[in-house]
């Protein structure tokens, strides 16, 4: 027993192991995504949260020893993002189809996202920095938490709430899309990515190529319009 304590200090003290624990973690949990036939309640991300949650609580970590070694992971979202654009020159010539009408949804969306999200938390008496942490939440987290930065919010409570976003919202877009009895994959497929960010895009590659293809574009360009946005946005709603 003495030998394992000891073990677990030298390997607790290792930003390796926290890298290696979300690796893992994330792996089982794709498996167990799998196994269940990529339920919508099976989400990977869903799973992997909660498994790695445990663990930081039963082994007493903080989350700042846990993000020095999964912090890698996070720099990985913005390669990540980038190379979503990859899969878009196959679809290019729906993408010029569509772009009008496209354009229109992003405008549409990322003012109702930001708007919706700020306005709700008024109602219901949260405070200024729940707002402030709640304005970029549907943009991916790399952009989001910087957004967040530069409007005085917590990054660390921006990037928990986009989490929880994308989380949401790649469990509900398949039921809800196809009780909306929308059959379009590109439409579907902007709207994850457009709402839910990343998880989001996640989801709709499992779901069809082309819906994983057009939730990249929603990703990429919510991201830079909620970037733009809600600077200029949190005044009036926050007025």
């Amino acid at each position: 027993m003495i030998n394992f304590v000891e073990l677990w200090v030298y390997l607790s003290g290792s930003p390796l192991l926290w890298l290696t624990a979300t690796l893992v973690v994330y792996i089982a949990a794709d498996a167990i995504s799998v196994a269940f036939r990529r339920h919508p309640l099976a989400n990977p991300v869903l799973i992997a949260v909660t498994f790695l949650s445990v663990i930081l609580l039963t082994t007493g970590t903080k989350f700042p020893t846990y993000f020095a070694g999964a912090q890698f992971v996070h720099f990985l979202l913005g390669p990540a993002t980038v190379a979503l654009a990859i899969p878009l020159v196959r679809y290019l010539p729906e993408v010029r189809r569509t772009l009008v009408p496209m354009l229109t949804a992003l405008l549409v969306g990322s003012v109702t996202a930001i708007a919706s999200a700020v306005l709700l938390a008024k109602l219901f008496g949260l405070d200024r920095a729940a707002m402030l942490a709640l304005a970029p939440k549907s943009s991916t987290a790399a952009i989001a938490m910087g957004i967040a930065e530069k409007t005085g919010a917590d990054p660390s409570l921006t990037a928990v709430l986009v989490i929880l976003t994308g989380i949401s919202g790649a469990i509900i877009v398949t039921p809800l899309m196809n009780v909306l009895r929308l059959k379009n994959y590109a439409a579907r497929g902007f709207a994850a990515g457009l709402t839910s960010h990343g998880i989001g895009t996640a989801r709709a590659f499992q779901v069809d190529p082309l819906a994983g293809t057009f939730a990249g574009i929603g990703l990429g360009l919510n991201g830079l319009l909620t970037a733009l946005l809600v600077p200029l946005l949190l005044p009036w709603l926050l007025d």
